[in-house]
């Protein structure tokens, strides 16, 4: 049986070892809690400094396929075990919590035999590479009692909450009826794997970060962009969109889409990369709204932000402010400014919820159907169909 396999022997491995902790163990806030981290590049190591704030986290452990990542990681965290094999840290009893930052293929194996170790888990967005694997990884955090957080941090943004109380949970908009949402120039998707990277260093293990791909040989641009090819992340889409969809589910309260289309492709970046570079995508919602989410990484033209379109009003939202727009010749907009550190509210809240056993904000099946919603993004982009799509059942619609 293959390590990657999600079938049902694999995913109860553990569980007799799982079901032997204390999983309505309450913290008190000044209990120790420590953390391994699994994927500590670039990304892994800002969000492991997150945890660092909270002077009651040790980092015990860290794990990536490239040795350069794991000294970077080390210079944070001195004294953490270093690990390969995300398996070997895993059986590290000391754990309590696991931060999963490595790219999209390897976020449903590693996410579920974290939780089938009885870890807490922090795990980045998109919580999936495919739409299957997200029932499996929601299952294995119920069956565990664990706690998961995913790393959509506008969930936790208190501009974001101020903005929902005020004008979704007053209805203040009106009638809603288009979410529109982009995100344009996301340089993460433009990356060039620099000069040293044209051999493999030989203290990168090629095979292992592959995992359960199908083998190619070295590309220094499917390491260190991986983001743009389709067998590691979803794009854009997954990427950029889960994001934005997240905040729409979040402010409307509804997050299964009844439909999806799409279109795009690889227009100007010729570089190999199998994900497009400029996608359109349109989601609708039962008799409520459609949601849409356009992308280019052409020159030039940058900018992210959600726009949800009322009959009384029209609601701007990024990372950085919000501004209503209300119906009326004359109105005046309401401008508020972002005043929060998102990515830190967000690993507080995980925190928090760590020692009080509550759900976090962004939980792994809000998390789950926000991935969902992106996939069917990116399924209608690959078919170039409509996919239609239970919103019960949570399947897609034959032919």
């Amino acid at each position: 049986m293959s390590e990657t396999s999600l079938d049902r022997r694999n995913f109860l491995r553990g569980v007799s070892a799982a079901t032997a902790l204390s999983y309505s163990r309450v913290r008190g806030a000044n209990d120790r809690i420590n953390l391994g981290a699994i994927g500590v590049g670039e990304r892994g190591r800002h969000d492991m400094s997150k945890f660092q704030k909270d002077s009651h986290v040790d980092v015990l452990a860290v794990c990536d396929i490239y040795s350069e990542q794991i000294d970077k990681a080390r210079q944070m965290a001195p004294h953490a075990k270093s690990f390969t094999d995300h398996r070997k840290l895993l059986e590290m009893k000391e754990l309590d919590v696991v931060l999963i930052a490595t790219p999209d293929h390897w976020h449903a194996r590693t996410a579920i035999d974290a939780l089938n170790a009885g870890k807490d888990l922090y795990v980045e967005k998109p919580l999936t590479l495919k739409i299957e694997e997200g029932p499996q990884i929601v299952k294995a955090a119920r069956i565990h009692d664990r706690i998961c957080q995913v790393g959509m941090q506008q969930r936790s943004g208190k501009h974001y909450l101020q903005a929902k109380r005020e004008y979704f949970d007053t209805n203040r908009l009106g009638k809603i009826t288009l979410a529109r949402t982009w995100w344009h120039g996301n340089t993460y998707h433009l990356r060039r794997a620099p000069d040293y990277l044209r051999q493999k260093p030989s203290n990168l293990d090629w095979a292992r970060y592959l995992g359960p791909l199908k083998w190619r040989d070295w590309d220094p641009q499917q390491y260190w962009n991986w983001r743009a090819y389709l067998d590691f992340g979803g794009g854009q889409v997954t990427d950029l969109f889960t994001h934005w969809i997240d905040v729409v589910h979040m402010f409307m309260g509804q997050d299964v889409p009844i439909s999806a289309a799409a279109a795009g492709g690889v227009y100007n970046y010729k570089d190999g990369r199998t994900a497009p570079d400029t996608i359109n995508v349109l989601l609708e919602y039962p008799g409520q709204y459609t949601a849409t989410f356009e992308a280019t990484l052409a020159p030039g033209i940058t900018g992210a932000a959600v726009e949800m379109c009322g009959t009384e009003g029209r609601l701007y939202i990024d990372r950085g402010r919000f501004e209503f727009h209300p119906v009326g010749k004359n109105a005046q907009p309401t401008v508020v400014k972002a005043y929060s550190d998102l990515d830190l509210d967000h690993v507080t809240n995980f925190l928090d919820c760590v020692r009080s056993r509550q759900l976090p904000n962004g939980d792994v099946l809000i998390g789950h159907r926000s991935a969902q919603a992106s996939h069917l993004g990116n399924i209608a982009y690959m078919q170039k169909r409509r996919i239609d799509f239970d919103p019960v059942r949570e399947e897609i619609q034959p032919f």
